[in-house]
Order: C-alpha cells, then structure tokens, then sequence
C-alpha cells in the first residue's frame, strides 16, 4: 500500500514540505481474490454470465410501485434508472446458478437485497447531506427530509415483501438481521465519527456498511439451494471475506485513484472524518505525524485547512 505523503506536481504546493518519492511500480492482481475484486470493479466481465437474468431482476424491482402513489412510482424508477454495477443482485445469480437454485427464487431474492442496499442509499445520502450520486441529484437533493425518509422506508418495506415471496423463513429471518445489522453500523458510526479508531472498530464498520449485505447475497442463494447446511455456511463466508475485501479496495481507491474514476473527490473519506485503513495504516507506520494524528482525532474543523493536510499526505 503507497504511503500517505505530500502530492508534488508541475505547481508544487509551497506549503507541502515532504520531499516525494516515486510511486511503487503497481503489481499485477495474482491472487484468486484480488483477481475477482479486479473483475467485480470492472463490472462487464463479472455480470457477463447473468447479463440477461439481471434484466428481469430489474424488471422485478420497477414492478414494485406500479400500483403506488405517481410520486413514489416516479422516485422508485428514478432511484433504479441511476444505475450501479449491481454487484449483490449479480453474486445472488451466480451463487444460485452454481448450486442448483430455482431461477423465478433467485430472480426475487436478487430483486429484495438490491431494492435493500438502494434504500439504505436513499437514507445515507440524506444522513450525510449529499446532493450527488453517481452524477446524479439524490432524492434529497428534490424533495425535503420528511419525503425523502417516507421513500426510503417504502423501498425497504417492497425489498421485504420480495424477501417474503422467497418463501423461506430462513432467508425472512436473515434479510431482517442484515437490515438491523446495517442500521446500528450507521449509528455507530454517526456517533463515533471522530477519533482514532482501531482496525478491529474499523473492520466492524465495513461489516456493516458492505460486507453483510455481500453475506446475505451469498448465504441467501445457497438457503434457496437444494445443498446441505455445510455448503451455506461455506457461501455466507466467502460473502464476508469478499465483501469486506470489496470494501478495503474502495478505501484505498479513495487515496489512490482518479475522481473521475472513483466518482468523488480523492481522499473525501477522511475529509468527511471517516477513517478507513489506509489512515488507520498510516499512523501506525507514522506515529510522530502529529498533524495528521490532530486530523484523525477530529482537531481539524476548518476546511480549508483539512483540504491542505490531505493534499499533503496522499500519495
């Protein structure tokens, strides 16, 4: 992993000190897991196989407000149009596929967990106060609070009767804990936003966050299987490790890539107070870097200032 460390370009920053060093030649992915995160960022290659089932989970998903409100009709199509690499309802398919699932079962399950990750979109862009997703105006950005947390509360009430139409208690069960799982995430990290957080703290964040809903995606497709219990416990693991894998990955996108790339602002994390493992990796190997320990620990709240410190430490 490249350091933190001041950017230097053609206008070299006055007010950036350290000296550079040339970045490390980037490595080819050659384990089994990095290949298949590379293939998942890339998204065309990783959807190829279920390309013509992700349809009908898409036509799955509109269906859910044809008989509702124009408005709610409206937002839904809106919110399903934006797009995304549709990862989950993609693991769901090809999991199910592999172990012998009924495809009308999968199709809905694929449905539920994507409607499910799209509303807890809905509620962490107004969270956070975001106006843009994905070049997009989020729904906040149109309608006020109060409307904004009503669609999001009808979009996971539809993803809940898809998990119901399932017709497994297991997966009902499951598909509710992932749901309560993601929230108290939220929570925590609304409440502890600032501080040095440990890497145990920042493993159970990104559990939360990204991982559990790649969990139920994959523990949910073999529930659905004709295989025995062994064979969904060994699913639901791989979910986690990917899902956690997947999450580490954008982390260190968000220090190292391109915004036009990664759709925001390089180093955004950390200057929204979120600390994520790069930080956490840098001040580990940099403990006398008092002005990036101040950052970590919420001292920064002038803009401006945090910008400049960023800017300063990423490689």
């Amino acid at each position: 992993m490249s350091r933190l460390m001041c950017v230097w370009s053609q206008k070299k920053s006055p007010n950036c000190t350290t000296r550079p060093r040339e970045r490390s030649r980037k490595l080819p992915l050659r384990t089994p897991l990095a290949y298949l995160i590379g293939e998942i960022l890339s998204t065309t290659t990783f959807v190829t196989p279920v390309q013509a089932t992700i349809e009908k989970v898409e036509e799955r998903m509109r269906a859910q407000a044809d008989d509702r409100h124009p408005d709610l009709r409206i937002a839904l199509q809106n919110l399903l149009a934006a797009g995304g690499k549709r990862v989950r309802p993609t693991l769901v398919l090809l999991v199910g596929n592999m172990l012998g699932a009924d495809s009308e079962r999968l199709i809905t399950l694929a449905a539920a967990i994507e409607m499910l990750h799209t509303a807890t979109l809905v509620h962490d862009d107004l969270i956070d106060g975001s106006l843009m997703r994905r070049g997009n105006d989020t729904l906040n950005a149109k309608w006020t609070p109060a409307a904004t947390i009503l669609t999001g509360d009808f979009v996971f009430a539809r993803a809940a009767n898809l998990a119901a139409q399932t017709g497994s208690l297991t997966v009902m069960e499951e598909f509710a804990e992932t749901l309560a799982i993601i929230v108290s995430g939220e929570l925590t990290q609304m409440f502890d936003s600032r501080g040095l957080a440990s890497r145990e703290n920042y493993y159970q964040r990104i559990y939360a966050k990204t991982a559990s809903l790649f969990e139920l995606s994959t523990s949910g497709a073999a529930i659905i299987s004709p295989v025995e219990p062994k064979t969904v416990e060994t699913a639901r693991v791989f979910g986690h490790q990917l899902g956690m894998a997947f999450q580490i990955v954008d982390d260190i996108l968000d220090f190292t890539g391109e915004q036009a790339a990664i759709g925001k602002p390089v180093g955004s994390d950390l200057l929204q107070g979120l600390i994520t493992l790069p930080a956490l990796y840098y001040i580990e190997t940099h403990p006398d870097d008092e002005q990036v320990r101040a950052l970590l620990g919420g001292e920064y709240h002038n803009e401006k200032r945090m910008k400049l410190l960023v800017e300063c430490r990423i490689a």
